[in-house]
């Protein structure tokens, strides 16, 4: 795997940990978090749990297939993002608009923006 691909699915694990956190099991957080947020290694996470690499290789690999179950089910994360590109595009169409308008459309764009 190239590197801007574990980038791309370290960014990826982190936003599903962020949606999904709450449906792991404490084990699965703590190891998700260690390995994508804190970098930690296998063998790190195992000395520190005192648990093979093995175990702790399986426990990440079933926690990332649970928050992609989820995410297949759910859609949160992928909403979010279209979400984004709609503020966005918004913002750009907002900028072009006169004082006036922008001022009354403001308040909606704040509050839509403060969905997420």
């Amino acid at each position: 795997m190239t590197e801007d691909n574990m980038l791309a699915k370290t960014n990826r694990m982190n936003m599903l940990v962020d949606f999904y956190e709450k449906l792991l099991t404490e084990k699965q957080q703590t190891f998700l978090k260690c390995y994508f947020y804190d970098d930690y290694s296998l063998g790190e996470i195992a000395a520190e749990f005192q648990i093979s690499r093995q175990a702790v290789y399986e426990h990440i690999k079933r926690a990332e297939a649970a928050l992609e179950d989820y995410e297949a089910k759910l859609q949160l994360l992928a909403k979010h993002e279209q979400r984004q590109q709609l503020v966005e595009q918004l913002r750009s169409m907002l900028s072009e608009l006169n004082p006036e308008s922008r001022l009354q459309l403001q308040p909606l764009m704040e509050r839509l923006i403060s969905l997420d």
